[in-house]
């Protein structure tokens, strides 16, 4: 059995077609653990959803926030942006088994011996604080009526943690950590603006990362979201997303025994790309 773990993939089917092929991807021996954002910006976030939705236990993921603006906008909580390209499964007629599936997903996945997560996590949490907050979100996420998180998962406070957080102002916080940060400084204030590579920032912020005394520190940290980044291992933690949506690669590296790194480039032309793929799901 082979553990991996996939970057970012954003619909782009084809390029994930190309990379299970590469390491030879058996859904009857091995698993795939997905850093999120499975969905949007690339030509085909259906085909991608149903086909990581129907892996069933071969296949893990975590929420990104590209997949919880879709789950916003089908919940009425959100408006389409103009580089959104999701349309195709909100008009599917599997449409809501793949919405449903999608917000069932967990904030953060603890495996073996690493954990899954989308973006980041703040200085102050240990894992078991983590693994407490994502759990937090996730049971109001699982609820028949998610509609109060969408309406008040929009914003970027509060900005720092704190036990004493309460109702929709910690659910944020925990949520935006997870799914939408890069950046904070040395007292774990979030910066939710600054999108570039480490050395672009403000003088007095650092990767989440990089924060002396991360509380998170000794833990196996697995995540994407950071496309300037790049494929980045430091301090234990890896960045997969390699930015194969900006025309670089689609990545997945190796989870189990040594942790080898595979990566396919972008296709070009990908719109024209056939939505099939020749590995087929588990049973």
């Amino acid at each position: 059995m082979a553990e991996y773990a996939i970057g970012d993939v954003q619909g782009c089917f084809g390029e994930l077609c190309l990379l299970l092929e590469k390491i030879a991807f058996d859904p009857q021996l091995d698993r795939l653990y997905f850093v999120g954002d499975i969905v949007n910006r690339g030509p085909k976030s259906l085909e991608t959803l149903r086909f990581i939705k129907n892996l069933g236990e071969s296949a893990v993921t975590v929420l990104g926030n590209h997949d919880l603006h879709l789950l916003a906008v089908a919940h009425g909580a959100s408006k389409t942006k103009r580089r959104d390209t999701f349309g195709d499964i909100l008009g599917a007629p599997d449409r809501d088994e793949l919405l449903y599936w999608l917000r069932t997903r967990p904030l953060l996945h603890s495996g073996d011996k690493f954990y899954l997560i989308h973006a980041g996590l703040p200085p102050q949490w240990d894992m078991d604080t983590a693994v407490r907050c994502a759990r937090e979100v996730e049971a109001v996420l699982c609820k028949e009526d998610a509609d109060g998180f969408f309406r008040h998962m929009y914003g970027d406070s509060p900005d720092r943690w704190s036990a004493k957080l309460e109702g929709w102002p910690r659910i944020r916080f925990i949520t935006n950590c997870f799914t939408r940060m890069r950046y904070c400084d040395r007292k774990g204030v979030l910066d939710m603006k600054e999108k570039g590579g480490p050395g672009s920032q403000a003088a007095h912020l650092l990767p989440w990362f990089n924060v002396p005394g991360r509380r998170s520190e000794g833990a196996r940290l697995v995540f994407g979201h950071w496309s300037t980044l790049g494929y980045h291992v430091e301090s234990d933690c890896h960045c997969l997303d390699t930015g194969c949506l900006w025309g670089r690669e689609l990545t997945a590296l190796r989870l189990d025994g040594d942790p080898w790194r595979f990566s396919v480039a972008c296709i070009a032309g990908a719109h024209q790309v056939p939505g099939v793929c020749n590995i087929a799901a588990s049973s």
